[in-house]
Parts: structure tokens; C-alpha cells; sequence
């Protein structure tokens, strides 16, 4: 006997509605993309603007990332529900300064802590962090804790590359983002409007 077309969409719309009523919890979702492919942040900049869309107040604060010239930049900040910091001083091979990327990681942190302890702010992105645990300018279980204390319905996005393992079990959801191929390995320079 063959099967239709109808017959599977109706078993899986079966099957997708049963999960659909079984995930019935609300709470605030912590999300890490992570990985060594292009898309991260970007990533997290377009659930910036979803949650603009449902009229959520944005905290988004810059680990590593020392320009303000961006394109993502120049437009959020323009909107009057974000608050943005760049608390990078740049890429560690470019500083060469562990003293310097340290503090200005911590500073990064505690601007994020004002985030994560403000109930009025539903989305906190925070860019890039990872590298702070790679390089120990952070510590993870800190992090963790206050991630914990922060309130019921404020979701959070944590970027960077090689999230540890412990953050990507303690989160929600992980996305592990892979790159095939980059223009930038061709010789292709950083291009506005795409890389930044």
C-alpha cells in the first residue's frame, strides 16, 4: 500500500502538534551560538531585531570587538529600546595586552550584570564571550550563577568561538555553526554591509 503525500503531512502534523502541546513551560531561554563558521553574532543580531519586533528592551554588550563602526551597531543603536556597549579593545593578536583584554573584559562583565539583574530588559546578547573564558578573563561558574539569578523571563545569547562544555550544557540552546569555505580565505577583504 503507498502512502500519500496527505497521509505523511497529516502523521507529522500529528507528531509536531503533540510536541507543540507538551512544551508548555515559559521562562526566559539562554541560547550559545558557538563554532568556527561566519554567522554567530550575525545571528544574534536578527534575534535582536525579533525581539524589537515584539517590543522587548535589548542589552547588548561587545567582549572583543573594539570598532563602533559597524553596520549592526549604527543601526541598533539608533532604536530606542537597545543599549549597546562595545567593551572589546579588539582581537587579542592585535592588543598583544593579556592585563589590558582582562580588564577590559571585566568592565564588559559588569556592564552585562546591570543587564542580567534588570527585569525590564528581555534580551541580553552578549558577543563574543566566550573568548573570555578561553583566555581567563572571566570566571565560567561566576558567569553561570549569575546567569541563574537573572530574572524568569529575560532571555540571553552568548557568542564566540569554542563555548566550553560546561556553558553548552548548562544552556538551552546550542547552535555549533561550521564554515565549509570563507571568502576571506581567498583574499577577499572584510566587506561593510556583510563581515561588519
Amino acid at each position: 500500500m503507498t502512502v500519500t503525500h496527505e497521509e505523511r503531512m497529516q502523521k507529522k502534523k500529528a507528531i509536531i502538534d503533540g510536541k507543540i502541546d507538551a512544551a508548555q513551560e515559559e521562562r526566559g531561554v539562554l541560547v550559545v551560538n558557538t563554532g568556527n563558521g561566519k554567522g554567530k553574532s550575525s545571528a544574534a543580531f536578527g534575534v535582536v531585531a525579533r525581539a524589537l519586533g515584539h517590543g522587548l528592551k535589548v542589552g547588548v554588550v561587545q567582549f572583543v570587538k573594539g570598532r563602533s563602526d559597524t553596520g549592526e551597531e549604527a543601526f541598533f543603536r539608533q532604536q530606542p529600546n537597545v543599549a549597546w556597549h562595545v567593551g572589546g579593545e579588539g582581537f587579542t593578536w592585535e592588543t598583544q595586552d593579556k592585563e589590558r583584554d582582562a580588564k577590559a573584559a571585566q568592565a564588559a562583565w559588569n556592564i552585562a550584570c546591570g543587564h542580567l539583574g534588570d527585569p525590564s530588559i528581555g534580551l541580553v546578547v552578549l558577543d563574543e564571550m566566550t573568548y573570555a573564558f578561553k583566555y581567563g578573563w572571566l570566571d565560567l561558574d561566576t558567569v553561570i550563577a549569575k546567569l541563574l539569578a537573572r530574572p524568569a523571563m529575560q532571555h540571553v545569547i552568548i557568542t564566540g568561538r569554542a563555548a566550553p562544555q560546561a556553558l553548552r550544557d548548562f544552556a538551552d540552546t546550542v547552535s555549533d555553526i561550521g564554515m565549509e569555505k570563507h571568502a576571506f580565505q581567498s583574499g577577499i577583504k572584510a566587506m561593510p554591509g556583510l563581515e561588519f
